[in-house]
C-alpha cells in the first residue's frame, strides 16, 4: 500500500510509520503535498553492523602504515590531471 504523509504527521507518528515500512508498505513523506522522501525497511540478511565493522577493521589492518589519501602525484601544479 502506498501511504502519503506530511512531514509533521510523520514526525508525530514515526513509530507507526516504521511499523508500516517494515510491513513493506510504501511510505512517502511529503512537503506541501509533494513527496520528498521515502521510508523503506532495511532488508534482513544483508549482514550485521558487527560484521561490517569486523570487515572494516580487516581492511584497515592491510593498509601500509605509510599510506596516505593524498593523490597530489596525480595532478600537475595547476591541479589538472597529469
Amino acid at each position: 500500500m502506498k501511504i502519503f504523509v506530511e512531514i509533521a504527521e510523520a514526525a508525530e507518528r514515526l513509530e507507526e510509520m516504521l511499523e508500516l515500512a517494515v510491513r513493506h508498505d510504501e511510505i512517502l513523506i511529503c512537503r506541501e503535498g509533494w513527496p520528498v522522501a521515502a521510508l523503506t525497511p532495511i532488508v534482513a540478511g544483508k549482514g550485521t553492523m558487527n560484521e561490517f565493522l569486523r570487515l572494516a577493521a580487516e581492511g584497515r589492518a592491510n593498509v601500509p602504515s605509510d599510506a596516505t589519501s593524498n593523490h597530489g602525484d596525480l595532478y600537475d601544479e595547476h591541479g589538472l590531471p597529469k
